[in-house]
């Protein structure tokens, strides 16, 4: 009789896999991401990676999953908190805890893309897609509408568009930085442009 396994140590172990098949899926990117390949990189067997992911698509789709859910949280403690500076949050949920532009992009980025593009006539996929662009725009809506409600930010343009500008810019250089050597793409240039774009639309001093 085979041991039985604790559903902690099965969380754990599904937590693993997850986790080594991001670094896959930043490696190879989407398409050129195997089920071979995320059983190499987790360590566990064929039958120990199937217990848990159909298929490539399934882990994908699980990871996408968990980041919506991270995104729902941090536009609920957005509307529940007081916060000091909504500029400096608006920077913090763009750039990172630095708050600065930097030539680092979030290394998942290229591959959701890819997953979005590709399967642009795929109804499952467009429905992942939808639910991350509207996640997106809630979050950077209420950080703006909020600082346009405290007289932080300047109220001529709408904070729907504002945040509307916001995922154009993001995805737009996810999108490069899939195609162009990073030297050429000049994302930290490009990204202190759009904060100051930011700045002068939102009236910040």
């Amino acid at each position: 009789m085979s041991p039985k396994v604790s559903k902690e140590h099965k969380e754990q172990r599904r937590a693993n896999i997850l986790n080594a098949a991001k670094d896959v899926f930043i490696e190879h990117g989407y398409e050129h991401t195997t089920m071979k390949h995320i059983m190499d990189a987790a360590n566990v067997s064929r039958g120990g990676l199937y217990q848990y992911f159909l298929n490539k698509e399934d882990v994908f789709e699980t990871i996408l999953e968990e980041d919506l859910q991270l995104n729902l949280n941090e536009l609920e403690e957005v509307l529940r908190e007081k916060v000091h500076s909504h500029w400096d949050l608006l920077l913090e949920t763009i750039y990172g805890e630095e708050r600065q532009p930097n030539d680092d992009m979030n290394s998942l980025a290229p591959s959701k893309l890819e997953f979005f593009i590709t399967g642009r006539n795929d109804k499952r996929r467009r429905e992942f897609g939808k639910a991350r662009y509207y996640n997106g725009l809630k979050l950077y809506s209420a950080i703006i509408e909020q600082g346009q409600q405290k007289g932080e930010f300047c109220t001529k343009f709408d904070s729907d568009i504002i945040a509307r500008s916001i995922i154009a810019f993001i995805d737009g250089l996810a999108f490069d930085h899939s195609i162009l050597p990073k030297e050429d793409l000049k994302m930290k240039q490009q990204s202190a442009l759009f904060r100051d774009y930011l700045k002068t639309i939102l009236g910040v001093e």
